[in-house]
């Protein structure tokens, strides 16, 4: 179908607008960021647009974690749901052609049922051959019908089950996606959190240790600046593939924003945290970054950890606000370095915070 040459018109005027904003904040034209102007600039989610024009009226510009914020919480959820709604429309319909095919068989039923009644009262009148056979030979023509009629809903059934079971999968694969930081293929920060909250009352219940690491990229905005975004993207790869290879099974690791990632360790001491701390930020910086496009030897990545152990009356918030003022600490320690609660430097540095986290 053809579209208006008004919509053409339209569509363009709202590109240059995506376009003249990233100018504007000098942000790279990459697709996450068009994406999220582009929206922008149409109007249509008043609630991304509110999000984005307070931070600017409070900064005058958009930090990395926070594009990665608005894109996870307005775009891509939006998109989520759209292929959900059309997932939800394709079982509907199907649901629907099965229903009919039902009914028709029904009505086929019924007329079978009114056949073999009438022919049972033929079948009492009959005086001779002839009519008997006339009767009989309606009847097996009305059981051919009947069950040709059947393996039609037979097969119209077989392959509705087989086309519910694969939307059923789509569904599945969809839900994954929309607790899946794209980037990284770890959980999100909306997955962990729902998982984070059983996981302490899981921890309660069966008075068992949880403790939780906070991590982040030492120098990331720097690193950022000086390669590029698409090489930061490869830095953050890194460090998730980092932390997959440290973590159990029933460990929770996510990318929590920007360049910071949480693991809570669920029946884990905070010695034993420590010591998986340790392991991911060693697995860190044995790695050698390399740029891809040119092949440029890029150096080392390292990365800071905090780690705190669930307490008595802890909330997840709590808990969470502990890890991050020790993962301060060890900013202020000299970074790559991971402390605990339970470690001097952590009050200590912690106390003289100021209001903005060192890189």
């Amino acid at each position: 179908m053809a579209v208006p040459h008004d919509e053409h018109e339209r569509t363009y005027a709202f590109a240059e607008i995506a376009l003249d904003q990233m100018r504007a904040l000098s942000q790279p034209a990459s697709p996450r960021n068009f994406e999220i102007w582009y929206h922008y600039a149409t109007g249509y989610n008043p609630a991304l647009n509110h999000s984005i024009n307070q931070i600017l009226q409070q900064k005058g510009l958009l930090s990395e974690s926070e594009l990665d914020q608005i894109f996870n919480t307005y775009v891509a959820t939006s998109r989520i749901g759209d292929r959900i709604d059309s997932v939800n429309q394709r079982v509907l319909d199907e649901v629907r052609q099965v229903l009919e095919t039902i009914d028709a068989a029904a009505g086929s039923a019924s007329s079978y049922s009114e056949s073999l009644a009438d022919a049972h009262e033929e079948l009492k009148v009959a005086d001779n051959g002839d009519a008997l056979h006339a009767v009989i030979e309606r009847l097996v023509q009305g059981t051919k019908e009947m069950q040709l009629n059947n393996k039609k809903l037979e097969a119209r059934l077989s392959a509705s089950r087989q086309e519910i079971e694969e939307l059923e999968q789509n569904l599945e694969a969809v839900r994954t996606e929309s607790f899946t930081d794209p980037l990284t293929t770890l959980s999100n920060r909306k997955f962990f959190d729902q998982a984070f909250a059983k996981a302490i009352a899981s921890a309660n219940d069966k008075n068992v240790p949880l403790s939780l690491l906070m991590a982040d990229i030492d120098h990331f905005k720097k690193f950022n600046d000086t390669y590029g975004h698409l090489t930061g993207d490869q830095v953050l790869r890194l460090v998730a593939i980092s932390i997959k290879q440290n973590v159990k099974g029933q460990d929770i690791a996510a990318r929590y924003g920007g360049e910071e990632f949480v693991i809570a360790l669920p029946n884990t001491s905070l010695q034993s945290a420590i010591t998986v701390s340790d392991h991911i930020r060693r697995a860190v910086m044995a790695k050698d970054l390399v740029k891809r496009s040119t092949g440029e030897r890029l150096g080392r990545v390292t990365i800071s950890i905090g780690a705190a152990i669930l307490r008595p009356g802890d909330t997840a918030q709590s808990l969470i606000e502990r890890a991050d003022k020790c993962l301060y600490a060890a900013k202020r320690n000299g970074r790559n370095c991971a402390i605990c609660e339970a470690d001097p430097e952590a009050d200590a540095r912690a106390s003289a915070a100021p209001a903005e986290r060192v890189a």
